[in-house]
């Protein structure tokens, strides 16, 4: 592969994805090897696509497991936080291995009686060398720094680790595990389709999404880790203001921004009967102040609409961050396509080697 794009890793992302739950549970269970009796309390540490995909996971990790999960992203942990008495797992993400505040997250627990997880692509990286154990999320060096094949896998990585924690915590049946996987599997399947659609949509929309200065991306649930990757993967690639909102929090303020010429992306997945209402009020009423309002649906039951975008449908609300992130990035790749943005071409290559944010200068095509 002389020079890969972010597309090349999304076209990438089925197979890999379908190769990753063939292989289960090698990967979770020598990360869950020696875990503590009654480890019902855990952390996760990450920052940037590492913290959006385990706020992605951490929802139905917790519900599957039976476990208490705290997100936190590590500088103001390592340096404001008070470590949890009860903590019994830490687990540091970074697709890289070398993201140097998670690495010195974990360097906290050094001497702790905590079983701690390296979550990366690289186990053999610093990352993997702090921690007792590791989560390879099997995918090997992703080369292109827009990271996409890598989101996606360490979101389902995180997701089987608490499927199989739910196991050896005897909160799981080995039934339920393999319907579990079933369903999966099933969603995995649906990964090229919803490329092609989301592909065939932007095509629709193209001159909406070149002309923006703005998106507001709006979810509730657990897909609130896919809007904030909306916002990472915009702000990276399309390289205008980009942000992710939860509903509620939305309503509480940011709402008073938008204008005739922002562009909202609704994110739609079934819920209890009074927040889709919310949601589907929301939505109508920004449509009355500006035109550019757009949905992504996984509901059985969505209507058709020519701004909104039908994906197959997933009853489970916890499972869908699984393939949430997948629109996001084929959209932010489009838009860059649309703009004549060159990705190929690097700024700010500097970067990392001034302020510090990884333990070397990574190299990216």
């Amino acid at each position: 592969m002389a020079n890969p794009t972010m597309l090349t890793y999304i076209h990438q992302e089925q197979a890999t994805m379908l190769k990753i739950l063939a292989a289960y549970p090698k990967a979770a269970n020598q990360a869950l090897q020696n875990l503590p009796e009654g480890a019902d309390s855990w952390l996760m540490l990450g920052i940037g696509s590492s913290y959006n995909a385990a706020l992605s996971a951490k929802y139905y990790m917790e519900k599957i497991a039976g476990l208490r999960i705290v997100l936190e992203q590590p500088y103001n942990y390592t340096h404001y936080e008070q470590i949890d008495p009860h903590l019994k797992v830490v687990l540091g993400i970074s697709q890289s291995g070398q993201s140097t505040s998670t690495i010195e997250a974990i360097n906290r627990f050094k001497d702790r009686p905590v079983l701690t997880i390296g979550v990366t692509s690289a186990p053999t990286k610093e990352l993997g060398q702090a921690t007792a154990n590791t989560l390879d999320i099997g995918i090997g060096h992703e080369r292109v720094g827009y990271v996409t094949l890598g989101f996606t896998a360490t979101v389902l990585n995180l997701m089987l680790l608490g499927l199989r924690a739910g196991v050896k915590r005897g909160v799981v049946t080995p039934a339920q595990e393999q319907a579990e996987l079933a369903e999966f599997t099933t969603m995995a399947n649906t990964i090229d389709t919803i490329v092609a659609a989301t592909t065939a949509f932007f095509q629709q929309h193209e001159a909406d999404f070149k002309a923006a200065y703005q998106f507001t991306g709006i979810a509730y649930g657990p897909s609130v880790g896919s809007i904030k990757e909306m916002e990472t993967k915009f702000s990276e690639t399309v390289r205008i203001p980009s942000d992710g909102q939860e509903l509620e929090a939305f309503m509480h303020g940011p709402y008073l921004e938008i204008n005739a010429e922002h562009r909202l992306i609704f994110v739609e997945t079934p819920a209890d009967a009074e927040t889709l209402s919310k949601a589907q009020a929301l939505r109508a009423y920004e449509s009355t102040y500006t035109k550019h309002v757009f949905g992504i649906s996984y509901l059985a039951n969505a209507q058709p609409a020519a701004n909104t975008l039908t994906l197959p449908a997933v009853a489970d609300e916890m499972k869908i961050p699984f393939v949430g992130g997948i629109p996001f990035q084929v959209l932010a790749w489009l838009s860059t396509k649309a703009r004549g943005i060159d990705l190929a071409h690097q700024i700010f290559t500097d970067f990392s080697a001034k302020v510090g944010s990884k333990t070397v200068l990574q190299q990216y095509v």
